[in-house]
């Protein structure tokens, strides 16, 4: 399966199971930002329930002061807000919901330097979060880059759907034991980090038990 998807702010269960089945990748890089999606959006788990971490970004806006309109932006050109402390906040999140997990002290030093940078486009951020993670899961797939937007790919499976928040997953989702949760409470299609915290070295195993 040659698959289209776009980079996602450590993007879904769903989206990794594509990726650890596909025998090649094409990431998404010309298209319009869009809200809504885990472009700059992840889940977690927590104590009380799914955590949503949002990368706050600069919105571009033309005309003067009182008539500025927000314009559309390429994904390549938005910027991240780093005004504030977000990624100090977004890793201490982390820690606070998986320190207790079977496997996060095994990826936490491979983990950490991703929050030390500063970066200043949100798509370049993700590219760099997709490779680390790709590495830790043990997917070795050949990875291409569009040049232009197409809206038709008859060449390619297109996946570019699964960056959207709010769509309900075409996979049933085995449960496995998250830290925190009794199985009862199972949430499945959380972030990545989700299952490689808490299924380690047996997270590839799981992405490909499962079909899209």
């Amino acid at each position: 399966m040659n698959i289209l998807i776009h980079p996602a702010y450590f993007g879904t269960i769903e989206s990794y199971i594509a990726l650890a089945q596909a025998e090649n990748v094409t990431l998404e890089m010309a298209d319009n930002y869009q809200k809504q999606t885990y472009r700059n959006r992840t889940y977690i788990t927590t104590s009380t329930g799914k955590l949503s971490l949002n990368i706050p970004i600069k919105h571009a806006s033309t005309g003067t002061r009182g008539t500025r309109e927000t314009v559309h932006q390429k994904y390549k050109d938005v910027k991240t807000e780093n005004d504030f402390p977000w990624r100090k906040t977004h890793w201490k999140s982390i820690q606070n919901a998986y320190r207790t997990s079977p496997y996060f002290e095994y990826y936490e030093d491979d983990l950490a330097p991703i929050f030390e940078k500063d970066p200043v486009f949100l798509l370049d951020f993700n590219l760099d979060i997709f490779s680390v993670i790709n590495e830790l899961l043990g997917i070795d797939v050949p990875v291409f880059k569009t040049g232009q937007y197409e809206a038709d790919t008859p060449l390619l499976t297109d996946l570019r759907h699964l960056i959207v928040v709010k769509r309900e997953p075409a996979i049933t989702f085995s449960p496995y034991k998250q830290v925190l949760q009794e199985q009862d409470d199972f949430l499945p299609n959380l972030s990545i980090l989700d299952l490689l915290f808490n299924e380690g070295p047996n997270a590839l195993t799981y992405l490909e038990s499962h079909r899209l």
